[in-house]
């Protein structure tokens, strides 16, 4: 199996991870603001599991992206003529906008709801920028092109 293989297949598994733990992260908290629940160790741990998993999930992604993919690899040869294929330009362009811009999201969320004075404003931070984030992962994520769990 080469590296680039498994690269690939590590990326895939953690997409799960990051989908997980930032719905829970962003149900969790968007239920502790309506609720107006105490911000508690689960909330914390799960913010933090949501930005350490999309952390792993940007390296592997732009390991994939300037080093491993036969896609990107081709298309930086021929960046003008990448740009005229939709599946190339989806990986060459908008995949890595929309996830870079999620990771910052999802970091500005848990920095700001730390940050906060009450618990409610805790969740609404967190509920707000955790749900944008998760939005534009889903948006961001190759449904049709590649399968859903890769294992090989």
């Amino acid at each position: 199996m080469s590296g680039y293989t498994i690269i690939l297949i590590l990326h895939n598994i953690v997409r799960w991870v990051v989908l997980l733990a930032g719905v829970a992260a962003a149900v969790r908290a968007l239920y502790g603001w309506l609720a107006n629940q105490q911000w508690g160790d689960l909330d914390n741990r799960l913010g933090m599991l949501f930005t350490i998993s999309l952390d792993i999930q940007i390296l592997l992604g732009l390991i994939l992206y300037f080093v491993l993919s036969p896609i990107t690899t081709s298309a930086f040869s021929d960046f003008g003529g990448a740009m005229g294929n939709a599946s190339v330009r989806f990986f060459l362009v908008e995949h890595l906008a929309m996830m870079v811009i999620a990771v910052a999201l999802a970091h500005i969320g848990r920095s700001l709801s730390r940050k906060a004075d009450s618990d409610n404003s805790k969740h609404q931070r967190a509920a707000i920028f955790f749900t944008l984030a998760i939005l534009l992962i889903i948006a961001g994520i190759p449904w049709g092109d590649r399968p859903l769990l890769r294992l090989s």
